[in-house]
């Protein structure tokens, strides 16, 4: 009788996709910065030091779209 209603498992995927989307640009351009400076023939030691915030606030990143940290609030169009 009519269009069902999205439920919850249906939203979240959509919010891990659509953060997946918004935070793979970054992700793929720090990993692709990690290539540049291993092709330079800097030391091995500066690519374990980089990769671990690289992931980091691709992770972080990826949780705050996810979440909605923005359009969830009240106090958004105010």
């Amino acid at each position: 009788m009519g269009t069902p209603l999205p439920t919850e498992e249906s939203s979240e995927s959509g919010n891990r996709v659509r953060a997946a989307k918004a935070v793979a640009p970054f992700l793929a351009l720090g990993l692709f910065d990690l290539l540049l400076l291993m092709g330079w023939g800097v030391d091995p030691l500066w690519g374990f030091a980089i990769l671990p915030p690289i992931l980091f606030i691709s992770v972080l990143a990826w949780i705050g779209f996810k979440s909605g940290f923005i359009t969830d609030h009240n106090d958004h169009g105010d």
